[in-house]
């Protein structure tokens, strides 16, 4: 069977106004959405087969975008609102359950990396962890993984076991997952994830590519569409009564109620990040005047994963000018009365 097409990510960003009013604009090159590649790669040798029932190639469907869904099918976006809890601090984590009998996890969304990888030992700053003896599925490969990110980073042994998504796609499928047995500034104080779902693409998967990604053997099994989006709500939009703040991951196309007017797309320069380009950057309105090859160096990447934007050196500290000139302005402006 021919491998997956590149996953399609779209990106919901929901978020509040500051008290300042140094709002920032970072426009991309638009384009329309790209069809999948014409020669797709050679079949991936890890492929966790399907707990499903029979397997179709999803390709055919992954040209256009679902914008709805059949509620009696394995898709229905609804179901999948509102599925991600935490915060822009912090990373938004999803609920999911893994193993027979099932152990539920909440599992960091990631975009900036590509393994399914979830705690697999007791840990101080974790409240729970995968035992992998009390699961009658899970099947280990001896494969040892090494993952580093700009934060933190993690030794554990690659395996396979069955997974099911409350709030997701109906099913239970066979992923690729590994177990994280020792870690460094990876797992923090007070966070309530206990593992990370990689969603870029395999080029970035440890121990190498040929490891099946987490979302291409939804699409190979679930015969979904290839395409999720994302929905990341920032600190002014709480999840009503839970003290954190919600967003929605969408696994295999769009829920229309989540956006207002019109889509726009970028194309992705390489695929192995999402990485983008970015044409200029606005800090009030005021466009910064930089030439776009400092906006992109050394890359620039959508990555639901980090809790900072981060900027070249010449970049952030025009940003900082600008913020300032533009809160004094904002401040004389409006004044205080005593």
């Amino acid at each position: 069977m021919a491998a997956p097409a590149a996953p399609s990510l779209l990106l919901l960003l929901a978020g509040a106004a500051g008290l300042s009013r140094a709002f920032f604009s970072l426009p991309l090159r638009v384009s329309q959405p790209a069809s999948p590649r014409a020669s797709p790669p050679a079949p991936l040798p890890l492929r966790p087969g399907s707990a499903g029932g029979g397997q179709r190639d999803a390709q055919d469907e992954a040209g256009g975008l679902a914008l709805a869904s059949d509620p009696a099918g394995s898709l229905n976006f609804l179901a999948m609102v509102e599925n991600l809890q935490g915060d822009s601090g912090r990373g938004y984590y999803l609920e999911m359950l893994i193993g027979t009998p099932p152990q539920a996890l909440n599992i960091l969304v990631d975009t900036g990396s590509s393994n399914f990888a979830v705690a697999g030992v007791p840990d101080p700053d974790v409240t729970s962890y995968f035992n992998t003896e009390l699961s009658s599925t899970y099947k280990s490969q001896g494969i040892e993984v090494t993952v580093k990110y700009s934060q933190g980073s993690w030794t554990g042994v690659l395996g396979t076991d069955v997974i099911t998504i409350p709030k997701g796609i109906d099913g239970s499928y066979t992923i690729n997952i590994a177990t994280i047995l020792e870690s460094e500034n990876f797992f923090l104080p007070g966070v309530k994830w206990h593992g990370i779902l990689g969603l870029a693409y395999d080029t970035l998967a440890k121990p190498s590519s040929s490891v099946e990604t987490f979302f291409d053997s939804l699409v190979r099994q679930a015969n979904i569409p290839n395409i999720f989006s994302l929905q990341m709500c920032g600190a002014g939009l709480p999840v009503s009564g839970s003290g954190t703040n919600g967003g929605s991951l969408v696994l295999g196309g769009i829920e229309p109620s989540l956006y207002k007017g019109n889509i726009w797309y970028t194309p992705i320069k390489e695929e192995w990040y999402y990485q983008v380009e970015i044409l200029k950057l606005e800090v009030g309105g005021q466009n910064l005047g930089l030439d776009c090859r400092e906006y992109n160096a050394d890359k620039a990447i959508v990555d639901s994963g980090t809790t900072l934007l981060r900027l070249p050196q010449k970049v952030f500290s025009a940003v900082v000018q600008a913020i300032a000139r533009t809160s004094l302005v904002s401040l004389k402006s409006g004044g205080f009365g005593r």
